[in-house]
């Protein structure tokens, strides 16, 4: 018994420590499982503050954007139907038609002294629009907002063929752009705001929330993010909720963009006829997208006046169309609702056959369409586009019909010609899709729709045009100085957005290219799927100053 006592001494002193080492082990773990923990809710906090902070603020921009493009589509379609009225005036009473051509040249000169010192509200909007979005561009929100707002109501006012849905989506981003910078939000948010903006003022416009988001995500960022859908989505809903408040006290209609159309069943020749249809209206559709740039290569020739004088042939154009057909003023949704079954006999320009006035109409849209944006006239190029492929569609039904087809697929076959034209010049085709089906109500046309646009945007690649907005953001960027290039190497923490996402999920400023990582000993060329960890170190080369503010927001301090 003796004997064993030492040994169990031995055991008890052998098992008293191995009691304290696992108490210090177990005490090890969870701190080190706490500390993670916290780093985890700091990190998921900070996420959901992020978010958080972008639907709020995204709140907030929709509720400014759905008030001033609401007033702003009420005020544009009141200056359209004033031009209608004083043009059916001058038809009257043609002794004073040369009093109209005096005052549109006036108009020429004043809008091209605004564009002189404004020159980021030239065009539709769109462009710089989406080189905000980027961060490719900057503006004075305040000063584009209040110019594009009164300059393109003016060219609306005038007659010329100017739809309002371009200006809105620049008054949208402006907006958001102001939001931010009234809440002090950093450069990033404000990109994202004036996403959320832009989307929101062509949600407000067309009455099609759907289509807003659908232009960010392929238009606008060209990418889908968490955040951009976060931002589209908080400031599209409230924009089109407060349009729905003001829609009766404002006169803008509550239902579909284009409610005259009436769609029946089809049979599966009806394809045929679509894929006929749609080809040759892309055809046409890359030819208006080289006319475009042929007149802006043009119009850059004329320097009278100080490049004010280049208005003077849109403008008298536009007198002359309005004095043929008044189809050719305003931004054409007059024009496409007439094309609908309920009221296509109105449409007749000099008594001609109705071949014979749509040719007309047509023609006088293209060519307005093409001086605008080849003058860079602040007016929407949006509609009218999508006018005249509505134009080559009643045009294009009207022949098959000769060939067969049922004149009750005509409506259909109009709304995808629309679409088509559309996107073999903008190619963006899922905001085609989306657009036909919401601007009209109707899901019955779909799989033609798809079809269609599939054809125009094959037809313009095969032609290899880039998308029309971004060749016009591409040649406004040209004519800018070029900043000095700066490289800089950034160390990654916990507290930026970039930690833990894949770099192509990063909303990188638009100038800034992450070159290598380094991992501890090693050396990484990154692409898009790269995985940044916590601890890397990111080597950034940029053009702009503040873009080094910017990703130090995202990754990081700076390593000196």
């Amino acid at each position: 018994m003796m004997r064993g006592a030492p040994e169990q001494a031995r055991r008890a002193l052998i098992f008293t420590k191995f009691s304290k080492f696992f108490c210090v082990a177990f005490t090890f773990c969870a701190r080190c499982v706490r500390i993670q923990g916290m780093k985890q809710s700091a990190h998921i906090r900070r996420r959901l503050g992020s978010g958080v902070q972008i639907v709020l603020v995204g709140a907030l921009t929709g509720a400014l954007v759905g008030v001033l493009v609401s007033l702003y589509a009420a005020l544009a379609a009141a200056a359209e139907d004033f031009a209608r009225g004083y043009y059916r005036f001058f038809l009257d009473h043609p002794a004073f038609v040369p009093l109209l051509f005096l005052a549109l040249a006036l108009g020429a000169i004043v809008v091209g002294g605004v564009v002189r010192f404004l020159p980021l509200i030239r065009g539709s909007g769109i462009p710089q629009t989406e080189g905000a979005m980027r961060g490719l561009m900057r503006f004075h929100w305040y000063r584009e907002l209040t110019g594009m707002f009164a300059v393109s109501l003016f060219t609306i006012f005038m007659g010329l063929s100017a739809g309002g849905e371009g200006p809105s989506i620049l008054i949208g981003g402006a907006l958001g752009h102001g939001a931010s910078d009234l809440l002090r939000r950093n450069a990033l948010i404000r990109r994202y705001q004036i996403t959320g903006g832009a989307c929101a003022g062509l949600a407000v416009a067309f009455n099609a929330p759907l289509t807003g988001m659908a232009f960010a995500f392929e238009e606008g960022q060209k990418r889908f993010t968490p955040e951009v859908f976060f931002c589209a989505v908080s400031a599209v809903v409230v924009a089109v909720l407060m349009r729905m408040l003001l829609a009766v006290p404002l006169g803008l209609p509550v239902g579909a963009y284009f409610s005259t159309f009436v769609f029946s069943d089809f049979t599966p020749v009806f394809y045929a006829y679509v894929l006929g249809a749609a080809l040759l209206t892309a055809l046409l559709g890359v030819g208006t997208y080289y006319l475009i740039f042929l007149a802006r290569r043009l119009f850059k020739k004329l320097k009278f006046w100080k490049g004010t004088g280049k208005f003077l042939l849109p403008f008298l154009f536009a007198g002359a169309a309005g004095l043929i057909s008044l189809y050719a003023i305003g931004g054409g949704h007059a024009f496409i609702s007439d094309l609908g079954s309920a009221s296509e006999a109105s449409i007749s320009v000099f008594s001609s056959p109705l071949w014979a006035s749509l040719l007309i109409v047509v023609v006088l849209k293209l060519v307005a369409t093409v001086l605008n944006m080849g003058a860079g006239v602040p007016c929407g190029a949006f509609v009218p586009m999508l006018a005249i492929g509505a134009g080559l569609g009643a045009l294009l039904s009207l022949l098959a019909q000769t060939m067969g087809m049922d004149p009750a697929y005509t409506d259909m076959l109009i709304v995808i010609c629309m679409a088509t034209y559309f996107t073999a010049i903008a190619k963006a085709p899922v905001t085609g899709i989306v657009m036909t089906v919401e601007l009209t109500w109707n899901f019955m046309f779909l799989l033609p729709a798809v079809m269609g646009v599939a054809a125009g945007y094959l037809v313009g690649d095969i032609f290899h045009t880039k998308p029309v907005y971004e060749r016009l953001l591409d040649e406004m960027l040209e004519e800018e100085d070029k900043p000095a290039l700066f490289a800089a190497r950034y160390f990654v923490n916990g507290t930026g957005m970039a930690a833990g996402r894949r770099i192509r999920d990063v909303l990188w400023p638009a100038d800034v290219r992450i070159t290598r990582i380094e991992r501890g000993e090693e050396r990484i060329l990154p692409d898009g799927n790269t995985l940044i960890l916590e601890g890397d170190i990111l080597t950034a080369e940029g053009e702009e100053a503040e873009s080094r503010a910017v990703l130090a927001e995202i990754i990081g301090a700076e390593v000196p």
